[in-house]
């Protein structure tokens, strides 16, 4: 038997030992933690000495995420992930600095005399090749024969498909603005901060609203005669037999694998349009698959039309991956 004394002693003891336990235990985790990080980078290090694809700079969260993979396949798979990614940085960083010094040797030779006469001569030529696309492009807009790019098919399309179909309308446009006699292009339907407007400023910056084209959010049919527009679609029952000078051509600005098929077709019925498809089968041997050309080929055979009524030679056009060769005899 204890007395009062030693009994009061002892409990007191107790309480004492048990608040001790409790402050260590708040501190094991994160001395934990800590000792676990270190066996990981530990671990990193071996693997790297071993030869393996570990990156040479890793964080505290990539590291974590690390220790957090479900198995060693995982980690090894994340680590690799984490090494390309270091080694594309690196790569980007090299080009980057290679450019520049690219730059800097070629501004080195352009100020020689020799090379400043060259440099002086070529941007002389450029500039004179630029004026005088311009001036065809701004004659194009008093004299020339309208083409329309129809702008209403974003709501059909992702976002990507809406940034790729205005890439091919871009190369479009500057292909018509090089061309001996280009078309008066028409962008219709086209609203403001659409995705259509946003990509198109994201491509010409400063440029956009110096292009010499026709911008409009209204539909063609309120600016040009129904009887005058015809609506090119593979859909079509109709084949184009020839090119129609005084006709207007629309050309349904869309990606045309994200579309479903009539959809362009039905468009032109609701409007009550006339509709054409490229004689394709009549000129060309085809392979399996959609007789659908991307915007800037469609401006490039409708370009050869306009100035030569040469079928075969707009139809060169096509990629040759699409059809065996020409028919003898169309």
């Amino acid at each position: 038997s204890c007395s009062p004394s030693e009994k009061l002693d002892l409990d007191s003891w107790k309480k004492v030992m048990k608040s001790g336990l409790q402050e260590v235990s708040e501190t094991v985790p994160e001395n934990k933690e800590l000792s676990t990080l270190a066996q990981a980078r530990e671990t990193l290090e071996m693997w790297r000495l071993a030869g393996r694809s570990v990156p040479e700079n890793i964080s505290e969260e990539q590291l974590k995420t690390f220790m957090e993979c479900p198995s060693k396949s995982a980690k090894k798979k994340y680590l690799k992930y984490l090494h390309l990614k270091e080694l594309y940085k690196k790569s980007d960083k090299r080009k980057m600095d290679e450019k520049r010094e690219r730059r800097l040797e070629t501004q080195e030779r352009a100020s020689k005399t020799d090379e400043t006469k060259r440099s002086s001569f070529v941007c002389l030529w450029a500039n004179s090749m630029d004026r005088a696309y311009n001036w065809r492009a701004a004659q194009s807009m008093i004299f020339g024969q309208p083409l329309v790019f129809d702008m209403s098919y974003e709501k059909d399309m992702s976002i990507r498909e809406v940034a790729n179909t205005v890439r091919q309308i871009v190369l479009s446009e500057g292909c018509n603005r090089r061309s001996v006699d280009p078309f008066h292009i028409h962008f219709c339907n086209l609203e403001d901060n659409s995705l259509y407007h946003k990509e198109f400023v994201k491509h010409y910056r400063e440029a956009w609203g110096k292009l010499l084209i026709t911008v409009t959010d209204q539909c063609y049919t309120k600016v040009f005669p129904k009887d005058k527009l015809i609506y090119l679609t593979a859909d079509s029952p109709k084949v184009m037999k020839t090119f129609d000078h005084d006709k207007i051509y629309i050309v349904g600005s869309m990606v045309d694998k994200s579309i479903k098929t009539g959809v362009s077709l039905a468009r032109a019925k609701r409007l009550g349009l006339d509709t054409a498809a490229l004689p394709l089968e009549k000129y060309l041997l085809w392979n399996t698959g959609a007789k659908n050309l991307t915007l800037d080929q469609m401006t490039h055979i409708l370009l050869t039309l306009k100035d030569t009524g040469d079928w075969k030679k707009a139809l060169e056009f096509v990629p040759k991956r699409k059809y065996y060769g020409f028919v003898s005899k169309p």
